[in-house]
C-alpha cells in the first residue's frame, strides 16, 4: 500500500462555473470548507456533440472557458496562460488541481480519425466503433465517441505494436502538456476499459519524471475483481461505490476489503454522473449531512461536486449545464462540511483504508461502523441514525463492547458533541445524526 495523503476533493464543474475568471470565488469557497484538491472535468476543445467527454483536440482549450484578454490589464493572454493563471490562483488558496484524462475514446469529429485511423477500432462495415454501457439492462451507445484500439486483433503483431506505441507516445505527451499547465493529478476516465499494460507504463514513466503526480482510477460500474485488477496497475486511488449502498447489504465491505490493501479509495455522496442527492431526498438536509459524514469517514478520500454544499437539485449535464443553472435553495452546509473535513484531516485513521466493519446492533435503523488504523493506535466508532426523518434510540451497557481498546472514548462528532460518554449509555439520535467516538488502542 502506498503512503496516503489527504484527498479532500471539490469537483468544480466547469460548465457550471463558466469562464476561468469566474473560478476564483468557487475555489476560495472550497478551500474555506477544508478541501485541498480541485477536480475539473475536461477543459479541452470539444467535438460537435458538445460533451465534455467528447474531446476533439487534446492540445486546445475549450473556448467556452476563455476570457478574451485574460485577467491581466493591457496584455492578451493565451489559452495556456489563462489555465496556468487559474492553477496559480488555486495554489495560492492551498489547493492542488486535477483533471480528467480521457484515453478510452475521443470525439468522432477529431482530426485523429483521419491522421491516425490505425489508432481506432473499426467495425466490419468501415464505421468507427463507439463505446457503450448497459444502463437498467439496456445497451447505451455513445455515437459521438470513437473508441481507441489498444488490442491487436486481426492485425499484424509487428504493426499493431507500432500503432500502440505511437498511441502511447501521443497520450504521454497529453499528460506532459497538462502537467506543464499545472495539473498534479489525473482522474482516469473509464480506466478499466484500457489495458493495464498501458496504465502501468504511463504511470511508471510519468512518476519517474514527476513523482508527485497522482493517478486516480474511475472504475465505477465494473465488477470488484476487475476493479482490483485495474487498481493493481499502479493507481494511487480508486473511486468506490459507497454512494449506492443501502446501509444494509454486505457487498460494500466485501468490495472494500477486496481492494483496500491494493489502493486507497475515494467516496462521494453524489457525483457529476448521478442524480443530485438533494433531489433524491426531497431537500432533506439531515439526509445530506448523514451521507456526507458517512462518505468522509468510510474511505481515505472524499469528493463532492459543486453545489452539493447548497443542496442543488438540478443534475449536472456534460452538454447542457451553464452558469445560469446556479440555484438559490436556502440550504447551506458549508460549516458542517468544514467541520467534517477538519475531523478527517486531524485523524490519520480517516485518511487511510483502515480495517472496517459494520457491527450488529438490535435496532436495524442504527448503523454501527468500527474502524481501526493500520498505521497507528487510533480506533473509532460511528453510531449513525439511518433514519433521516425520525429519531432512533441507541443504548448499550458500555460503548467499549464495540471496541478493542479499553481506554476512555472521546466524542469528536461534527454536531452535538458530548462532554463524556457514560456507562451505561443511552441516546436518542436525531434524524440522520452521527455520533463519532475515538479512542487509542
Amino acid at each position: 500500500m502506498k503512503p496516503q495523503q489527504k484527498m479532500h476533493i471539490y469537483n468544480l464543474f466547469p460548465l457550471l462555473a463558466g469562464k476561468f475568471s469566474n473560478w476564483g470565488g468557487h475555489m476560495k469557497r472550497a478551500a474555506d470548507m477544508g478541501f485541498n484538491w480541485i477536480f475539473v472535468n475536461p477543459i479541452q476543445e470539444l467535438g460537435p456533440s458538445g460533451s465534455l467527454y467528447s474531446i476533439s483536440d487534446y492540445f486546445s482549450i475549450n473556448p467556452a472557458f476563455l476570457d478574451g484578454d485574460g485577467k491581466s490589464k493591457g496584455r492578451k493572454m493565451s489559452a495556456e496562460e489563462q489555465v496556468k493563471e487559474v492553477v496559480e490562483e488555486a495554489k495560492g488558496l492551498g489547493l492542488r488541481m486535477m483533471t480528467d484524462l480521457v484515453v478510452n475514446h475521443c470525439s468522432t469529429g477529431s482530426a485523429l480519425l483521419k491522421t491516425h485511423p490505425e489508432w481506432f477500432q473499426w467495425e466490419s462495415r468501415g464505421n468507427v466503433a463507439h463505446p457503450f454501457a448497459f444502463e437498467d439492462g439496456k445497451k447505451v451507445v455513445w455515437k459521438d465517441l470513437a473508441k481507441f484500439d489498444y488490442g491487436d486483433k486481426d492485425k499484424d503483431k509487428k504493426k499493431a505494436g507500432k500503432d500502440r506505441e505511437d498511441l502511447f507516445i501521443f497520450f504521454k505527451s497529453v499528460v506532459e502538456n497538462l502537467i506543464e499547465m499545472g495539473f498534479e493529478a489525473f482522474r482516469c476516465d473509464a480506466a478499466y476499459q484500457v489495458p493495464n499494460r498501458f496504465w502501468e507504463r504511463l504511470i511508471r514513466e510519468t512518476k519517474q519524471k514527476h513523482p508527485h503526480v497522482l493517478f486516480l482510477a474511475e472504475t465505477l460500474g465494473c465488477p470488484p475483481d476487475l476493479t482490483r485488477k485495474t487498481a493493481s496497475a499502479g493507481f494511487d486511488y480508486i473511486f468506490n461505490s459507497s454512494k449506492w449502498w443501502d446501509m444494509k447489504g454486505h457487498w460494500l465491505i466485501e468490495q472494500y476489503s477486496l481492494t483496500r490493501e491494493i489502493s486507497p479509495s475515494i467516496s462521494f455522496p453524489e457525483s457529476h454522473d448521478t442524480v443530485r442527492l438533494a433531489e433524491e431526498l426531497g431537500g432533506n438536509t439531515d439526509g445530506l449531512k448523514q451521507r456526507y459524514l458517512f462518505s468522509a469517514l468510510f474511505s481515505a478520500g472524499v469528493m463532492i461536486p459543486m453545489g452539493f454544499e447548497f443542496g442543488f437539485r438540478k443534475r449536472l449535464h456534460v452538454v447542457r449545464t451553464t452558469p445560469d443553472d446556479w440555484e438559490e435553495t436556502g440550504i447551506d452546509l458549508r460549516e458542517f462540511i468544514k467541520t467534517v473535513n477538519g475531523i478527517k484531516a486531524s485523524h490519520p485513521l480517516f485518511t487511510e483504508e483502515a480495517p472496517t466493519a459494520m457491527l450488529p446492533y438490535e435496532n436495524p435503523k442504527v448503523l454501527v461502523m468500527w474502524k481501526a488504523s493500520s498505521s497507528d493506535s487510533e480506533e473509532s466508532l460511528l453510531i449513525l441514525n439511518k433514519d433521516i426523518t425520525g429519531k432512533q434510540h441507541f443504548q448499550t451497557e458500555a460503548v467499549q463492547r464495540f471496541l478493542q481498546a479499553g481506554a476512555p472514548v472521546t466524542d469528536i462528532s461534527p454536531e452535538y458533541r458530548l462532554d463524556y460518554v457514560p456507562a451505561p449509555f443511552e441516546y436518542d439520535l436525531r434524524p440522520g445524526q452521527g455520533i463519532l467516538l475515538i479512542t487509542l488502542r
